[in-house]
């Protein structure tokens, strides 16, 4: 898959604005072809450790957002690198970012995650999590 592929993609695999509660959890249907590339791509930009990392780092933020400049001391690559694992996980509809003069600023898309939770959620863990 190259990196034109990827594009932003609501994370419930439906259209981006569209609510959540209308799609399926993994248990509930067997996903089709399209809904499967389209949680793929999700679930491959969490699959890097970097990322993963950047996620965390953004999503645990106190305030909700938090400027590029104080992830990269985190990690030993050079910032172009960060960025570009930065552009991933925007791409993949988990993050979003705004430029201030020099500095470019993140924070979670809300919700975001809870869907991708709430499609791994299966009847079973549901009950066990309510007991």
């Amino acid at each position: 898959m190259s990196k034109q592929e990827l594009g932003v993609l609501d994370v419930t695999g439906g259209v981006i604005g569209q609510d959540a509660g209308c799609c399926p959890g993994l248990a509930a249907a067997p996903l089709d072809d399209e809904r499967a590339a389209e949680l793929a791509r999700v679930f491959k930009a969490l699959g890097d450790p970097v990322r993963l990392r950047l996620l965390s780092m953004i999503a645990s933020r106190e305030g909700g957002e938090v400027c590029v400049c104080e992830m990269t001391p985190a990690f030993d690559l050079s910032q172009p690198t960060i960025s570009h694992h930065l552009k991933l996980l925007r791409q993949a509809g988990l993050i979003d970012c705004e430029r201030r003069g020099t500095w470019v600023y993140y924070w979670a898309l809300p919700g975001a995650l809870d869907r991708l939770a709430a499609f791994l959620t299966t009847a079973r863990t549901a009950e066990v999590t309510q007991a």
